[in-house]
């Protein structure tokens, strides 16, 4: 199946650059190309993409609004945002995940991980770049006062109370950056067991992916961050 990719990025060189890297592989095509926010909804929503790769920082409406936007429709449920920083840490990322969006890359990456993010964002199966995601998201929550603190805000741990034991402990597996494979071998447990209780999980939770699921882990209070 060929993986539909929406370019948003208000540089257009940026977008010509992505365009010929996406169009070279056989499994991939750019179905779009918007140089704001609002017209990558739109796009969204015309071309059927699966996959958008967000610039954050756009004039008129930003890379993080248009997040809010695409998850919010139930129309674009299929649809899953990328988010393209200069910054290795940035708040509006944190913030973009607590959107909806299936994770982050850098600006500076090689090609080869921006191919790899835009199949997993595709597949729905891992959180991109799992162990610098969970060290941003605990980094920023942490700063605000509400990693961990169930106590502050008790709707966030009730969210749980709908998983299984196992559940949680997958959740717990998830929020630590770790595969379906690592997870398996962790709980001594089949990789399919793992994707089972993955899956019923972001169900249970109204999450879209496994980026969400780590933001939950975090609020809850179920994972505490370490900030070194």
């Amino acid at each position: 199946m060929t993986i539909r990719v929406l370019l948003a990025d208000d540089q257009a060189l940026l977008r010509s650059a992505f365009r010929v890297l996406v169009d070279s592989e056989p499994d991939m095509e750019v179905v779009g190309e918007a140089s704001d926010g609002a017209e990558a909804v739109r796009l969204a929503r015309e071309q059927r993409a699966d996959v958008v790769l967000m610039d954050i920082r756009m004039p008129g409406t930003d890379g993080l609004a248009a997040t809010r936007m695409i998850s919010a429709d139930p129309g674009l449920a299929g649809v899953r945002v990328v988010i393209l920083t200069t910054f290795e840490v940035d708040d509006y990322v944190v913030q973009s995940l607590r959107a909806g969006a299936s994770g982050f890359l850098g600006k500076g990456s090689e090609p080869e991980e921006m191919l790899n993010a835009i199949r997993i964002a595709a597949d729905g199966e891992a959180l991109l770049s799992p162990v610098a995601t969970k060290g941003l998201i605990a980094r920023f929550l942490a700063q605000e006062g509400t990693a961990g603190d169930a106590e502050r805000d008790p709707a966030r741990a009730e969210r749980l109370d709908s998983l299984t034991v196992r559940e949680r402990e997958v959740l717990v597996q998830v929020a630590g950056g770790h595969s379906n494979d690592e997870i398996a071998e962790r709980l001594q447990v089949s990789p399919l067991t793992v994707k089972t209780h993955v899956n019923r999980a972001m169900a249970k939770l109204g999450a879209r992916d496994r980026a969400q699921l780590v933001v939950i882990a975090y609020e809850s209070g179920l994972v505490r961050p370490r900030v070194e």
